[in-house]
């Protein structure tokens, strides 16, 4: 019989089998770009505020973005992302032995072999 694949198992990417965070190394690098890309966006709002002089709502739209941005990146760029909630691994109490037996009392045996 063929075996059956699926496709985690045909690609080369590696299994997680950990619930552990991600290496500080890891989270800072992710960090600083969420900061980048948000310091990048207060630079187009700046240009498009100085663009958009003479139309004063849109002007004042873009000033405001340019200026809450550093704001916003400084506290994305500091704030760690949430640590998982870890579940506890309670004890249960172990189901009866003896739920065989009692089927069988009902006096009716099914044999398989003639």
């Amino acid at each position: 019989m063929g075996r059956v694949t699926s496709s985690r198992e045909t690609s080369n990417e590696p299994v997680l089998i950990t619930e552990a965070q991600p290496s500080l190394g890891d989270q800072h690098m992710a960090r600083k770009k969420r900061y980048v890309v948000t310091m990048a966006i207060r630079m187009v709002s700046l240009v498009l505020a100085a663009a958009f002089y003479q139309t004063v709502w849109l002007m004042a739209v873009f000033a405001v973005l340019g200026t809450v941005l550093p704001w916003i990146a400084v506290v994305m760029a500091n704030d760690r992302p949430p640590k998982k909630k870890l579940e506890v691994n309670r004890y249960r109490v172990p189901a009866p032995d003896r739920i065989l037996e009692s089927r069988a009392t009902n006096g009716r045996v099914i044999d398989s072999e003639p």
